[in-house]
């Protein structure tokens, strides 16, 4: 009789939410969903049924993960209308096609579209409940966001009004809307949370589109710092004529994530790791995230060491002394001395800050108009190049009221030029100086007038003007070809996502330069001279000059620009123009005052700078700019040429890849290529590309295994004999396999800190793998990534190495130089 009395209470436990079938994915006119009832998607990821979550007294029908045991739901359909304790809870198909909820015979919710009959539901297996009439989708739980968001989602607002918000929950046992909600202001091009109907953070500005592949989501751009761990993920924000909206995506799909607006107004990004969510990303975290802080006109402080948090800008002071000593900063700051409008006003710079809320956005221009524009308007109270985003089109913002919500030590911050009175500014290098630009301008005037008096000596000089006729119409064709003009750029994306650079003169190049002058060479490579420059703004660049005699630099100058033109990473160097004019052919990058890794890792006098956490990062960093060729650009990449001194590294150590000149783009569907002329650095180069030709992904895996065996252990892959052995691949492979992986860690970082060997052997092994003879057995930078970043993730033994490489004795051991480095190979 027990036994009995057991059994029947198995049988109503396993019957307490039932699948209405082992296969059922789909509701059609003849079945529905009770709240005993689930249906799962395909893969089983997702279900679809009622719940009613900790206390509450009501029923929802809801959207969660099936393989996870804690219930976590996505998604709900009737979050202000539950269905009543004790009241039927029902899901079908009415008779007008439409998804509805009733609550007994009393229908809560319905999907509410304009459909006939003849139709069913289907839940797929990325968490979306679609209604479909044939093979017409009508409806999508996806278009109607609670408070997470999902892979395969969409974030969106457009122009007209239509907006998707993400709502918070009442609290954590109440699925009903709560007072927080994230969502896009298409007009500001930010992402915003909004407590009720006030903001209570927002992000960086993205006039342009943004697209950046990371560790796992967080990267400062849409928050103040990078948590540790993760995985591959990528992030995309994307301007249309009509709409911006906002996309993510992972690479790996074992892996459970998902963006909620929790109920205390933080967006926060979940992971599903060792049998619970953890947290690895959150907004707003620090002070300077709320929204308005400091008040207007102030900057606010994040870091640690910074009291008061806010300080008024320059040219400003406190609004109520009062109020600010006792350290409340809500009413800002106002002007010292009211403007004059162009007759004594200059601009006060902010280096790296984020740019205030309330931007207007002037249109594309050059950076002189931006700054005349907001000079010649009394009415502008600050002006912002907009390139947060890594685009290559310069977008010019300005303000026209009281500057709010800036913060400073903001990682991806912008240089705001903030109107002030004259008298206000001890520094005068920031003077504007459009007072005299327009005495000169009417002195040209004026001598236009003068030359217009002999307009007929023109003639005699018509041979000569014909000749530079014929010249510019030769620079045009050639500024067209560089600027990609062609069938290759112009099939890459739609008339409004294409990328325009900005169109330097060579005058203006001339004079960031010094006249290229040697005090401003930085380098010298095949291709010709890189110098520093500076731009109006203080905009410090690098500016590459093609040499006249090079005819290989000329092809791969072209190629550079085509492919690093549709390329925007953190962890690449930024394009921010060109000029073709004359016999010149330049390009103008963003300028890296760390220079290159070579001079860090192997200058004595400098290698004592790179502990083990900088390489760490600097490792992280090339695999995923490397991670976002591969996989998540536009466009894919093969770079061919990875190596120490093709990584810059910028203020803050971060690695940025660069010199695309020998760079090729493969096809969705492509694996490999090969070629005829072998160009690249031996001693990076995978065996089958240096002996046969054949390049691929696996061939940049290659070059990338030799780097990082590089960082780690401090010594050049092409080194003169390390212990005996030819090559670092030859003496790295003998330790390891000798289990005396240690002794390969640089001694300048070996045991000074508590986990820094664990995680060197771990990049060891890593650098080992990738460094394998046959391409198929050697990982892909996803692999790559999820081995570095992810704690819990297997490292499998490496087999022997491709080959050694002996060094030519008349190898160059200069730093960043670029040019080929030819040497012998022997294959073993």
């Amino acid at each position: 009789m027990e036994w009995q009395w057991l059994q029947c209470l198995v049988l109503i436990l396993s019957f307490s939410v039932l699948p209405l079938s082992n296969s059922e994915n789909t509701i059609t006119a003849t079945n529905s969903i009770t709240s005993n009832q689930t249906i799962i998607s395909a893969g089983g990821t997702f279900a679809l049924g009622f719940f009613s979550p900790g206390n509450s007294t009501g029923s929802y029908l809801g959207i969660w993960y099936n393989t996870i045991p804690k219930l976590t739901v996505i998604w709900v359909a009737n979050r202000a209308s539950p269905v009543p304790k004790g009241s039927p809870s029902i899901l079908r198909l009415s008779k007008d096609g439409n998804l509805v909820v009733l609550s007994g015979k009393e229908q809560i919710w319905t999907s509410n579209v304009s459909v006939i009959n003849a139709t069913d539901a289907v839940l797929l297996d990325n968490g979306n409940l679609v209604l479909r009439h044939g093979k017409d989708e009508l409806w999508h739980s996806f278009d109607h966001l609670t408070d997470t968001f999902l892979t395969d989602m969409k974030l969106s607002s457009t122009r007209s009004g239509q907006e998707m918000r993400l709502t918070s929950w009442v609290d954590d046992e109440n699925p009903q809307p709560g007072i927080f909600s994230l969502g896009i202001d298409p007009h500001r091009h930010q992402v915003y949370i909004w407590k009720g109907d006030e903001p209570y953070w927002r992000s960086n500005i993205y006039a342009t589109n943004l697209s950046y592949g990371s560790g796992f989501i967080g990267d400062g751009r849409f928050g103040s710092r990078v948590m540790d761990g993760g995985f591959p993920a990528y992030i995309s924000y994307v301007v249309k004529d009509d709409e911006d909206y906002l996309l993510y995506g992972i690479s790996i799909n074992s892996i459970s994530t998902r963006f909620t607006l929790v109920p205390h107004g933080q967006i926060e990004l979940h992971v599903w790791t060792q049998n619970t969510w953890k947290v690895v990303w959150q907004l707003p975290r620090d002070t300077c995230d709320f929204y308005g802080y400091c008040g207007p006109f102030t900057i606010c402080s994040k870091t640690n060491v910074s009291f008061p948090a806010c300080k008024c800008m320059t040219g400003f002071q406190p609004k109520s002394y009062n109020e600010w000593s006792a350290g409340n900063w809500t009413g800002g700051c106002v002007r010292i001395k009211t403007l004059s409008c162009n007759r004594g006003d200059m601009f006060s710079v902010y280096e790296g800050v984020k740019l205030p809320d309330h931007a207007v956005s002037i249109g594309k221009m050059s950076f002189n108009d931006c700054e005349s524009g907001c000079f010649s308007n009394c009415s502008c109270t600050a002006y912002a190049y907009e390139n947060v985003t890594n685009e290559l089109t310069i977008i010019c913002l300005n303000w026209f009221r009281e500057l709010v919500d800036i913060s400073n030590n903001n990682t991806f911050g912008q240089n705001l030029y903030v109107r002030v009175h004259s008298s206000q500014l001890v520094d005068k290098r920031h003077e504007n100086t459009f007072t005299h630009k327009k005495k000169i301008r009417n002195e040209v005037a004026v001598a236009v007038a003068i030359v217009s008096v002999g307009l007929l000596l023109i003639s005699i000089f018509g041979y000569f003007l014909t000749r530079r006729r014929r010249r510019m119409i030769k620079e045009e064709r050639i500024r067209r070809e560089l600027l990609g003009y062609d069938s290759m750029s112009t099939s890459i994306g739609d008339a409004h996502n294409s990328v325009e650079l900005v169109s330097f003169s060579l005058r203006s190049v001339v004079e960031a330069t010094g006249s290229f002058s040697v005090e401003n060479k930085l380098g010298e490579g095949g291709f010709g001279s890189v110098y520093k420059g500076s731009l109006p703004g203080n905009i410090e660049v690098a500016v590459k000059r093609l040499s006249a005699r090079s005819s290989q630099g000329r092809e791969e100058f072209m190629n550079e620009m085509r492919i690093i033109a549709k390329l925007q990473h953190t962890n690449l160097v930024r394009l921010l123009g060109c000029c073709v004019e004359e016999d010149e052919k330049i390009l103008v990058y963003e300028y890296m005052p760390n220079r290159s890794l070579d001079k860090f890792l192997f200058d004595p006098s400098e290698s004592l700078n790179l502990d083990w956490s900088n390489r760490f990062n600097i490792i992280e960093g090339i695999a995923q700019g490397l991670l976002y060729l591969h996989k998540y650009s536009r466009l894919r990449v093969i770079h061919r040429d990875l190596k120490a001194s093709n990584v810059l590294l910028d203020q803050m150590m971060t690695p940025k890849i660069s010199d695309f000149g020998l760079a090729r783009i493969f096809g969705m569907n492509q694996t490999q290529d090969k070629t005829n002329r072998v160009v690249g650095t031996y001693g990076y180069m995978a065996p089958e590309y240096a002996l046969h030709g054949w390049f691929s992904e696996r061939s940049d895996v290659f070059s990338f295994g030799v780097l990082l065996l590089e960082i780690v252990t401090g010594k050049r892959s092409t080194s003169n004999y390390i212990e005996g052995f030819l090559t670092i691949l030859e003496w790295a492979w003998k330790r390891w396999i000798e289990g005396r992986g240690l002794e390969l860690i640089d001694p300048l970082i070996r045991g000074t800190c508590s986990n820094a060997d664990q995680q060197a052997v771990k990049c060891i092994n890593v650098g080992l793998l990738c460094i394998q003879e046959i391409m198929s057995d050697r990982p892909t930078m996803s692999e790559v990534v999820v081995m570095l970043i992810n704690e819990n993730a297997t490292v499998p033994s490496p087999k022997k190495p491709a080959f050694t490489l002996q060094r030519s004795a008349h190898a160059s051991s200069r730093f960043s130089n670029n040019e080929v480095t030819v040497t012998n190979l022997e294959p073993r």
